[in-house]
């Protein structure tokens, strides 16, 4: 049980006016207790209230919690945890709930009468998760080093006659040599005018000449996340090709040069896509500039126009500014950064400028 966590997370609840949590997250689970098992159909949560031990409701076939510190309440498959949990919830106070609360477990809380209402609280979780102390930030920095190699062998394989699907599989027994455990995500690998699609999943297309390639890929080590982007060419750029490309970088390093404590997440996305508007091409920036991430590749709290708070030290997001041009082209660049005490830390040392493949 990591105690300055949840006290953490107790003092967001009062934030908010609350006494009771309830976290069904796995991930927050382990963050919060480090203790990790994939519940699957299974009820599994931590009741955290104002004061005392927090609660780990388990059931028996998962492995023993007991050494977690939590007060332990194990069930079986065939006994029901709802009045379990009715017996720890205070019924006369709101209890918090977390976003990944399935319907078949909160519908029968909810009849049962456990709390007196029922509020959506993930952000207790979240908000404490999102700021990474001095042992996540080295993880981080650890994950996104292996993501830098990782991007260098890739580049590698972009030769005549290749397949998407056949560099994208070859890229997990390359991360696991590097020392992750796996994928952050499913690899994006994208050839020619399949860039134009943001999440294209890769298929059998065949590297053409002169084709550009994205790659869109991370590596979870120790259970952090990284995650990057870089374009490439295969042939010298032609003016457009440059032009399209020289604007998402401008974008990228301009964003990630204003990235401080009191700057808002949309101050940052409106300076990337302010570059991209000038150059001619906003609309096809099509995304929010970036995401938070950490035990998850994608976690709350965006880097968009619509996120107005300001940025914190210890903050790790991405900026990946991007121009789609469906039927033609596709350039993202990103890279992770870690909000420092006076500006940011970029996570990613892999280059951004052009590279042409084979030259």
């Amino acid at each position: 049980m990591d105690t300055a966590r949840i006290e953490r997370v107790r003092s967001n609840l009062k934030q908010a006016g609350l006494t009771q949590l309830l976290v069904v997250d796995p991930l927050s689970i382990w963050w919060l207790t480090g203790y990790y098992t994939a519940p699957m159909e299974r009820f599994l949560g931590l009741y955290i209230g104002r004061e005392g031990t927090p609660t780990l409701f388990a059931n028996r076939l998962f492995p023993d919690p007991s050494g977690t510190g939590a007060h332990v309440v194990t069930f079986s498959d065939t006994e029901d945890p709802i009045p379990l949990i009715s017996a720890v919830c205070d019924a006369t106070s709101p209890l918090g709930v977390d976003k990944e609360l399935a319907a078949r477990w909160l519908v029968p809380l909810m009849q049962a009468g456990v709390a007196s209402s029922f509020v959506l609280a993930s952000s207790a979780v979240d908000d404490a998760r999102a700021l990474k102390d001095a042992r996540e930030r080295e993880l981080m920095r650890a994950a996104s080093a292996i993501n830098d190699e990782a991007m260098g062998w890739l580049a590698e394989q972009v030769r005549p006659g290749v397949t998407e699907l056949e560099v994208a599989e070859g890229l997990l027994g390359t991360y696991r040599s590097l020392g992750a455990e796996g994928y952050s995500f499913s690899p994006i690998v994208s050839f020619g005018a399949n860039a134009a699609d943001p999440h294209h999943a890769p298929d059998g297309t065949v590297l053409a000449a002169g084709d550009m390639v994205l790659f869109d890929v991370g590596c979870k080590r120790s259970w952090y996340c990284s995650d990057m982007t870089r374009t490439f060419f295969t042939a010298e750029p032609t003016d457009h090709q440059r032009a399209v490309y020289d604007a998402v970088l401008a974008a990228n390093e301009a964003a990630e040069a204003i990235v401080r404590p009191g700057v808002t997440f949309a101050e940052i996305d409106l300076t990337a896509r302010r570059i991209i508007e000038e150059a001619g091409w906003g609309p096809q920036f099509n995304h929010r500039l970036g995401h938070q991430i950490g035990l998850s590749e994608h976690e709350p709290g965006d880097v968009s126009s619509s996120h107005d708070e300001p940025v914190q030290p210890g903050m790790c997001f991405s900026i990946e500014p991007g121009i789609y041009l469906p039927g033609d082209m596709g350039v993202r660049i990103e890279d992770l950064v870690i909000v420092t005490e006076d500006g940011c830390e970029v996570l990613n040392r892999y280059p951004k400028g052009i590279q042409v493949l084979g030259h």
